[in-house]
């Protein structure tokens, strides 16, 4: 293997690019030396150790951040990341989907308002102008992980005084135990975005970090019950879908 570094440790200059050089060196530390979650040195410690400027830092960590080898905490560094959680695309909740993959999930509800049905609404729920909704946003976890954050619009005259349920729990459990109201199917819609400045401190990432959005409209027959948008943090979660030619229409 080329020799990249001096004896003090300084990277040197030629064909490779110094960013390139360090993207290599801090590959390898990942892969033998940290464990997943652990903090890579901090920059200025990077900079005094290798001999590079902060640009040449950052460019490197940039690029294994895109690769989805580390991930940024806004105001507390960065860190090696650890396997994504995987989902098949299918009908369940968030809670039942960790479980199933061996993880505790927790919730922690941020806001619950009891509004007048904003349009988009009321044309995914199919109601009427006067009626109302219970607007919930939660932050779902993973392993203690911030996950996703979702908002969610419900129709209000299914679920009466759903403000004294625990709505930390499995909303779909909720509704199947406490209002028979079994959600049996749904239409989602799935895309990508990049983290502003609210998502990215509700999620812990750094502004402009990839985000994966999914938007569900969910019914019990054929009573819409649920309007729910989800961002996703990029890093932590990817979808499995298995495409098959024989089970087209």
């Amino acid at each position: 293997m080329m020799k990249i570094q001096d004896e003090s440790g300084v990277l040197k200059a030629g064909p490779v690019a110094k960013h390139a050089q360090l993207r290599a060196i801090l590959v390898e530390r990942i892969e033998s030396t940290l464990a997943p979650h652990a903090a890579i040195p901090a920059e200025r410690k990077l900079m005094a150790q290798y001999g590079v400027s902060r640009s040449t830092v950052r460019e490197a960590i940039r690029q294994l951040v895109e690769e989805g080898m580390l991930y940024g905490v806004q105001g507390k560094g960065t860190f090696v990341a650890g396997e994504r959680v995987q989902s098949d695309l299918h009908l369940a909740s968030f809670t039942e989907d960790m479980r199933r993959r061996g993880l505790i999930p927790t919730t922690i509800v941020s806001a619950f308002a009891l509004v007048d049905a904003p349009l988009e609404v009321r044309a995914a729920l199919g109601l009427g102008t006067n009626e109302q909704v219970y607007e919930i946003n939660r932050l779902r976890l993973a392993g203690g992980i911030p996950m996703a954050f979702e908002r969610g619009y419900y129709t209000a005259k299914l679920l009466p005084d759903l403000e004294s349920k625990d709505l930390s729990s499995s909303l779909y459990a909720t509704f199947a135990t406490e209002y028979g109201l079994r959600i049996d199917n749904a239409e989602q819609t799935l895309w990508a975005e990049t983290a502003d400045a609210v998502s990215a401190e509700v999620l812990g990432v750094a502004e402009g970090a990839p985000l994966m959005v999914f938007r569900r409209t969910s019914s019990t027959g054929s009573t819409s019950v649920e309007y729910v948008t989800s961002w996703y943090r990029g890093d932590r979660y990817q979808v499995h879908m298995t495409l098959n030619l024989q089970r087209q229409p």
